[in-house]
């Protein structure tokens, strides 16, 4: 077992409650603090789940070694990560157009600025990322 599933769950049930604690005492709040406990929740409901579902998956395979060889197998096989690396790039593309979309649609509709400027950080963020990447494995390559 990986010590770093177990803190990613304490750490998740703590920020958990943290947010569950905000949401029940804060009154009469505006602005970022107004949101701010229901990211908390989000994001400890998500890191508890992702820690406790591989602590409970690796309980489960390590008890069958077969099966334990098997997956290892199919997870390093070269055909899997082709499919895998293949499909986030299908989603990249579409995450392109759809925050794009969004964005106009957002600002169409006069919504706030902050969130309009919020997501096209984002978007560009993303985009930046893809850019970096793709020069330093083209250098690589």
């Amino acid at each position: 077992m990986k010590k770093t599933d177990y803190l990613i769950t304490g750490i998740g049930f703590v920020i958990l409650g943290i947010g569950l604690y905000m949401v029940k005492t804060l009154e009469n709040v505006q602005g970022v603090i107004l949101t701010l406990p229901y990211i908390l929740v989000g994001t400890g409901c998500g890191s508890f789940g992702y820690g406790m579902s591989n602590i409970i998956s690796k309980k489960a395979i390590s008890k069958d070694v077969k099966l334990q060889k098997q997956m290892e197998i199919e997870e390093n096989d070269e055909r899997n990560i082709a499919i895998t690396n293949k499909s986030k790039a299908k989603a990249y593309d579409l995450m392109t157009f759809v925050f794009g979309i969004v964005m106009l649609i957002f600002a169409l509709m006069n919504i706030d600025m902050v969130a309009i400027l919020l997501l096209v950080a984002a978007y560009l963020l993303v985009h930046i990322y893809a850019i970096y990447y793709r020069l330093k494995y083209e250098k690589e390559m």
